[in-house]
C-alpha cells in the first residue's frame, strides 16, 4: 500500500472546519459498519447456505470485498478531498448526471433508508425486549431517535464525532467481550464448525443461495464508504482517510468472523437458521435472561451509533450537491455558530423519519442494498476510468493490487445487482425505478440553474 505525502488535489468546500482525525475516521468506519447486521443476519446466512464452512466463507468473502472497495475508494479520496465523497468521485469520473442520480438515490433510499431501517429496528425489534410498545409507539420512538441524533450533529461535527467514538468503543469492546465469554462459559462444541444439519439451507441452486446470503452479509459490512462523505472535515485527508478505511474495515472483518464462530460454537447451523435474534438467543442459552438483556442493550447502542454515523456523514453529500446547483440552494448553508450543514441534516433526518413510517424493516433493507451496490460498483470502476481520463491528477495513494482488486469488486457488484433483481425482483425494481426517476429531475434542476444564471 503506497501512501505518499502530496499536496491536496482539490480545495475543500468553505465553511466546514477540518477537525476530524484518524481516531474519528476509524470510529466512523467501524461505527457505521457495526449496526444490527452482525446480531441478526448470521441466522439468514445459515438459512440460505446451511453448511458452517460456507457460512464462514461468505462472511470472509464479504469482508474481503469490502476491503477491496475501501482500497479503491481510498485512491479517489486522496485525489478529491472535499465534502461529498462518492458523489464527487462519480461526478469527476462520469459527469454530473450520474453523480446526481447517486445523490438522489442516497437521499430517497440509500442513506435515508438505512437511517430509517436502523431506527425501526431499534424501536420495533429490540426496545420491546424492555418495554411493551404498540405499533404507533414504535414509530414515534423511531422518529424521536432520528430527531435526537440530528440535533447532536447540528450542534457541531465534534459532538457528532464524540458520540460516534463513544458508542463505537462500547459496542466494539462489548462484542469482543461477549464472544470471549461465550467461548469460556458456553457448553458448546467445535464440531458445529464443520457439520451441516439437514434442513439448514433453503432450496434453490447453490450459487443463487450464496448470492442471497452475500447480500445479507454485505448489508452487515455496509458503512465503510461513509468516511469519504466527510473528507472536507478531515485533517490531512491524504494520509488519514486511507488509513481510517483500512483499519476500520479489517477490524470489522476480524470481529464478524469471531462473532460467527461464537454463535456456531453454541448453536449448530440448523438451530442458527431458525433463530429470529441469533445474538440474543445465544446469550440467553449461555447466561439466561440477563445475558439476553445485556446483548439487547449492546444492540440498541450499536444501532444508535450507526444511525448517528450515517446522519453525520451523508448530510455532507447534499451540502456538496447544493454547492453544485443540483440540490436546494439553501442546503449549502452552514450554521454561523456550529459550523455544520444544518439544513442538510434537517432535510435528511426528516425524510428518514417519513420512511420509518412507510414500510417494514425488511422492505427498507431490500431497497437500500440494491441501490447501494449499483453505485459502489460504478465508484470503484471510477478508479480505472480516471486513470485513463485524468492520468495527470496527483494520486497520493494508489490502489493496492490494481487492477485486480477493483475488478473483483466490480464483478461482485454486478453479480449482486443481477442476483437481487432475480431473487427480489419487486423490491429491487422499486429501487431501480426510484433511481431512474431522478433523470427528469436532474434536467429540471439544470434548467432552473441555467434560468437563474441567465436572469
Amino acid at each position: 500500500m503506497d501512501i505518499r505525502a502530496s499536496s491536496p488535489s482539490s480545495v475543500s468546500r468553505p465553511g466546514l472546519p477540518r477537525v476530524l482525525g484518524l481516531v474519528s475516521i476509524v470510529g466512523i468506519v467501524i461505527g457505521t459498519m457495526i449496526g444490527s447486521g452482525i446480531f441478526i443476519n448470521p441466522a439468514k446466512v445459515a438459512k440460505d447456505v446451511g453448511a458452517p464452512i460456507l457460512m464462514l466463507s461468505i462472511w470472509i468473502v464479504g469482508g474481503i470485498l469490502s476491503f477491496f472497495g475501501a482500497l479503491a475508494v481510498a485512491e479517489l479520496g486522496t485525489m478529491f478531498t472535499r465534502a461529498g465523497g462518492i458523489y464527487v468521485y462519480l461526478r469527476e469520473a462520469y459527469g454530473p448526471l450520474l453523480a446526481f442520480l447517486f445523490g438522489w438515490a442516497l437521499f430517497l433510499v440509500i442513506e435515508s433508508g438505512t437511517i430509517a431501517t436502523l431506527a425501526v429496528g431499534f424501536s420495533a425489534k429490540y426496545l420491546p425486549y424492555f418495554f411493551d410498545l404498540s405499533g404507533l409507539q414504535t414509530r414515534l420512538v423511531a422518529i424521536a431517535l432520528i430527531a435526537a441524533l440530528a440535533l447532536v450533529n447540528i450542534l457541531g461535527v465534534r459532538k457528532g464525532a464524540y458520540l460516534m467514538n463513544f458508542l463505537t468503543s462500547i459496542k466494539f469492546v462489548a462484542l469482543i467481550a461477549v464472544c470471549t465469554l461465550i467461548f469460556i462459559f458456553a457448553k458448546g462444541s467445535i464440531n458445529n464448525f464443520f457439520a451441516a444439519e439437514p434442513g439448514a439451507a433453503a432450496g434453490g441452486g447453490l450459487l443463487g443461495r450464496f448470492g442471497l446470503a452475500l447480500v445479507a452479509v454485505l448489508w452487515a459490512y455496509k458503512g465503510w464508504e461513509t468516511g469519504t462523505y466527510s473528507a472536507g472535515e478531515i485533517r490531512d485527508p491524504q494520509k488519514k482517510l486511507p488509513l481510517g478505511l483500512f483499519i476500520g474495515t479489517l477490524a470489522v472483518l476480524a470481529l464478524y468472523v469471531l462473532a460467527n464462530l461464537a454463535y456456531l460454537y453454541v448453536f449448530p447451523a440448523g438451530r442458527m437458521a431458525a433463530s429470529g435474534r441469533i445474538a440474543a438467543d445465544v446469550m440467553e442459552v449461555v447466561f439466561g435472561p440477563s445475558g439476553a438483556a445485556a446483548i439487547a442493550v449492546i444492540i440498541l447502542l450499536s444501532m444508535t451509533g450507526t444511525a448517528n454515523g450515517h446522519i453525520m456523514t451523508s448530510s455532507r453529500v447534499f451540502y456538496a450537491m447544493a454547492h453544485d446547483g443540483l440540490f436546494f440552494k439553501r442546503v449549502a448553508k452552514i450554521h454561523p455558530k456550529f459550523q455544520t450543514p444544518y439544513l442538510s441534516i434537517i432535510l435528511l433526518s426528516s425524510w428518514a423519519a417519513v420512511l420509518s413510517l412507510s414500510g417494514t424493516f425488511e422492505q427498507l433493507f431490500s431497497y437500500v442494498i440494491f441501490g447501494f451496490w449499483i453505485f459502489m460498483g460504478l465508484t470503484v470502476a471510477g478508479v480505472i476510468v480516471l486513470r485513463r481520463k485524468r492520468p495527470d491528477l496527483p494520486r497520493p495513494y494508489r490502489t493496492w493490487g490494481y487492477p485486480v482488486t477493483p475488478v473483483l469488486f466490480i464483478l461482485s457488484s454486478v453479480f449482486l445487482t443481477v442476483n437481487s433483481l432475480i431473487h427480489s425482483f419487486w423490491n429491487s425494481s422499486i429501487g431501480l425505478a426510484l433511481i431512474l426517476l431522478g433523470i427528469p429531475v436532474f434536467f429540471i434542476w439544470r434548467r432552473r440553474q441555467s434560468d437563474r444564471i441567465g436572469a
